[in-house]
């Protein structure tokens, strides 16, 4: 009978690897978690059965757990770099910047020379807004390992920014010689050349971005002013022509405008010039304006209300805005004729139907005034 239990008890432990092994590889972590958790009951003081417990919850997503049984593994060794590792893992996933900054913080003192860590904090750094900090540490971690495009890539768009495009240059031409065909890097060096004005560089760079199928509007854009500038004026409104509708710009009009000023066609020049303006301005402005006249009303410079309303109808003639106009005319500059004339256009507009409400109001008004 003796001899029988540790058989047994072998028996059952395999079984149970055999059964976690499938669900590892049908990728049933949930399932494998909770076979653990019913494997081995608390009090688990075991390392290595927290280990288990720990990598199971984080594959089947159940972060706290994770958490939990990593936090228990730095309490018995605090050496342990993968459990720090893991510990500021979970918490970026789980949007705990604090404390992920504070394990990684851990690990750079450990050791100075982990790439990994130091491209973390530039990312944690980058999601609090602490720009200096982000920098430092995206120059240690490309200090590491200047093949990496991202680092390579994020560190190079700052030097752009902040006009060092030396730097920029330096940084980046690390990483594209290891990975010349790297499509984050190619944006990034588009960015650059585009800065440099180095326009055949531009053109190429834009052209291997669209070979590979990263064409969009700003790729082609920029493609668009590379050729303006190179003086190939056909190509460049071939490329403006590609760009769709929903991501042509105020930039996009613009140099598509000069393409056809030096062609000659002062028609497609004008027209294109009126869309820049058109795209350069808010929509919103003339709300802008109105809640600015509305203001001078309240504050009795009616005047400079008057004038603000006459601003609002140059971006956006809103029926409205005419009926506010004839209500400061009537009755704060007791202007008859201003005011009968807005009250008509407002009548005569297309109104909603909360407008509607207003138009017995005008039309008594406008009466009145005109007797």
């Amino acid at each position: 009978m003796c001899l029988l239990t540790p058989v047994f008890a072998q028996q059952s432990s395999n079984a149970t690897d055999a059964l976690l092994l499938d669900y590892y590889q049908n990728q049933r972590f949930a399932e494998a978690a909770d076979l653990l958790r019913k494997t081995y009951p608390e009090p688990v003081t075991d390392i290595k059965v927290l280990s288990k417990l720990a990598y199971t919850s984080n594959m089947a997503g159940k972060l706290p757990d994770a958490e939990g049984y990593y936090q228990r593994m730095y309490a018995i060794d605090s050496t342990n770099t993968g459990v720090l590792f893991s510990l500021g893992s979970i918490n970026l996933r789980r949007g705990n910047n604090v404390k992920a900054e504070m394990y990684y913080k851990i690990l750079a003192q450990k050791d100075t020379t982990n790439f990994l860590v130091f491209k973390q904090l530039a990312k944690i750094a980058q999601d609090k807004s602490d720009f200096e900090g982000m920098v430092v540490y995206l120059q240690k971690a490309n200090k590491l390992n200047p093949a990496e495009p991202d680092v390579a890539s994020d560190l190079s768009d700052i030097y752009v920014n902040l006009k060092l495009l030396d730097q920029a240059e330096k940084v980046l031409s690390g990483a594209i010689n290891q990975d010349p065909e790297n499509i984050v890097l190619l944006q990034s060096l588009l960015k650059l050349s585009y800065a440099e004005k180095k326009y055949e560089l531009v053109k190429t760079t834009c052209l291997k971005l669209i070979a590979a199928g990263a064409e969009n509007g700003l790729v082609l854009t920029k493609l668009e002013s590379a050729y303006y500038n190179l003086k190939e004026y056909e190509c460049s409104i071939d490329a403006f022509k590609r760009i769709p509708e929903i991501n042509q710009s105020e930039t996009s009009y613009y140099i598509a405008a000069l393409d056809y000023k030096m062609l000659k066609d002062q028609s497609a020049c004008i027209e294109n010039l009126g869309k820049a303006i058109e795209a350069g301005i808010s929509p919103n402005i003339s709300d802008y304006y109105a809640e600015m006249a509305d203001s001078y009303d309240v504050k009795k410079k009616f005047k400079a209300a008057i004038f603000a309303y006459q601003k609002a109808l140059q971006f956006d003639e809103k029926p409205i805005i005419y009926y506010l106009m004839a209500t400061v005319y009537d009755d704060e500059l007791k202007n008859k004729a201003q005011a009968v004339k807005y009250y008509k256009k407002f009548m005569s507009s297309k109104l909603t139907d909360k407008q509607q409400k207003y138009v017995a109001y005008a039309q008594a008004r406008a009466k009145q005034l005109s007797n």
